[in-house]
């Protein structure tokens, strides 16, 4: 006699291989710290998001969709505890589905690029931040050449490799610590991989530019060349208004004829440097954006699943 299985029966067997496969199936093994440079290293694009606020905030988003949070620290407040707290908290919530330790976290600041002297005066804010184990920070208003060099060497310690047109670096002992702990090595450890990709190949802190301004604009290539620099973008909203056109900066085939020539010679300064262009990705355009050679997309999740399935993404979030 032939017996029919029960439909419900089909379902539940076929869900419990599917979870076996899934339970057997080998985990994705990170090949480094930050999960954004190893992807960048892949020729996969990004995607980030914003974060602020202290240990709560940090658990909480430790499971985010994105590939590195943007930690807003230039207009928000400078706390370096909130900081500290906050990776820790993401450190207590991870590891990430990719199994990273934590997602990478690149912070904002109020000091600015705007001339060598300013970075001189100001490259304490520079080490303390690197020092709650964040993985990059993004130079705001990245006017100046030796600016952005003065930036660097902040982020270097003296015993890395010496690079032509670069000083020693900057960064002292002690300040190894509680980064350490974050990242889940040693001190010693840390301090050798706390250094800029790709000038280091090995480096795991990711650096990177607002070119952001008339000013910046008009050195838009001498900046992107600084050895240690990862990314740039053009930023939009300050271009907007240091252009006088705080109007001017929607969708890219709504960008006022000034506001398109400022992006593209950004855009052109990154390929020349190889460095990677950070813009606006809507699920409109992602796929447009990519081919043009956008490598870091803000703009949310639905464009970011988009893009990752466009480029045929492997990692898992």
């Amino acid at each position: 006699m032939t017996r029919t299985v029960p439909a419900a029966a089909l379902i539940a067997l076929a869900g419990s291989l599917l979870y076996t496969a899934a339970q057997t199936a080998p985990a994705y093994k990170p090949k480094r710290i930050n999960k954004a440079i190893e992807l960048l290293e892949q020729g996969q694009p990004i995607y980030y998001t914003g974060g602020r606020g202290g240990y709560e905030e940090g658990k909480r988003m430790a499971q985010t969709w994105a590939d590195y949070i943007n930690y807003e620290m230039e207009h928000g407040a400078l706390d370096f505890t909130a900081l500290r707290e906050f990776m820790r908290g993401l450190g207590e919530g991870g590891p990430t589905k990719s199994g990273h330790r934590t997602p990478a976290v690149i912070v904002t600041l109020p000091v600015l690029g705007i001339d060598e002297a300013h970075l001189k005066a100001n490259f304490w804010v520079v080490q303390q931040t690197l020092a709650t184990g964040v993985h990059g920070i993004l130079l705001c208003h990245a006017r100046s050449p030796e600016a952005v060099r003065v930036f660097v060497e902040a982020c270097r310690y003296p015993n890395a490799e010496r690079v032509k047109g670069l000083g020693e670096g900057l960064r002292g002992s002690g300040s190894q610590g509680y980064a350490a702990r974050i990242w889940g090595v040693s001190a010693q450890e840390y301090t050798k991989k706390a250094d800029p990709w790709p000038l280091n190949p090995n480096g795991e802190i990711l650096l990177g530019l607002k070119v952001e301004d008339k000013y910046a604009l008009a050195n838009a290539e001498k900046v992107t060349a600084v050895p240690g620099i990862g990314f740039a973008e053009w930023g939009p909203g300050d271009m907007g208004l240091s252009l006088a056109l705080p109007d001017g900066h929607g969708a890219n085939a709504e960008l006022h004829p000034k506001m398109r020539e400022a992006r593209a010679r950004v855009l052109a300064a990154c390929k020349a440097n190889k460095l990677a262009f950070l813009n606006t990705v809507r699920p409109t355009d992602v796929e447009e954006m990519i081919k043009e050679g956008v490598m870091i997309g803000s703009g949310g999740q639905e464009a970011a699943e988009k893009g990752r399935r466009f480029t045929k993404r492997r990692m898992p979030q």
